[in-house]
């Protein structure tokens, strides 16, 4: 059993996003521009505004959670993380950027302890200041990827390209299906899971 088993635990669904996006992403990539930005059913329209709102809100959230860590104040502006609302218009760009914000975040979740968990995220928001727990800033951050990944997945649906499995992370025997992809991203088993 892990000393800090919780803060272990999000340090994990950290590498399932960077992993999950990767993944899904490269699927993505192989869609022409046209293709990409075809309107389809979903919340945002198209595969392109849902990569760019995944991409726009990490960038939100890990800089916000990088700042408590710090102990700098909240962002004086942070809505220029959604300026422009779709910051890229191609696959490949939007890609290195998601995984730029993905191992950010990886970085800063290998180095929690369960103790830092109520650290207390503070966000400048129209309405005045949020201030919430991490692990609760986490929770909701992971919990937005998935839900418009997921989006994303029946979008590619409408493609002629099969949407990829975003559900075999966590399981000891779909490890080999992942090596790859993990060793892209500078992750591997063995840094994830330890050796037990």
């Amino acid at each position: 059993m892990r000393a800090n088993p919780l803060s272990h635990h999000l340090f994990t669904m950290a590498c399932n996003g960077a992993w999950a996006n990767q993944r899904l992403l490269s699927v993505c990539a192989r869609l022409d521009d046209e293709a990409f930005a075809a309107p389809r059913v979903g919340f945002f329209g198209s595969l392109l505004a849902t990569a760019n709102h995944v991409l726009t809100v990490d960038w939100f959230y890990v800089d916000a959670i990088e700042r408590a860590l710090d102990g700098a104040p909240p962002h004086p502006s942070p809505g220029d993380h959604f300026e422009p609302e779709l910051p890229f218009a191609r696959c490949a760009e939007l890609a290195s950027a998601q995984r730029e914000v993905d191992l950010r975040l990886v970085d800063r979740c290998r180095a929690l302890s369960d103790d830092a968990l109520d650290v207390e995220v503070r966000i400048r928001r129209r309405s005045g200041d949020t201030r919430d727990p991490l692990v609760r800033v986490l929770a909701h951050l992971f919990q937005h990827s998935i839900h418009h990944r997921g989006q994303m997945h029946a979008m590619l649906s409408s493609t002629e390209l099969a949407p990829p499995p975003l559900d075999e992370f966590f399981g000891v025997g779909e490890a080999a299906g992942r090596a790859r992809e993990l060793e892209a991203l500078g992750l591997s088993e063995e840094s994830i899971w330890g050796g037990g």
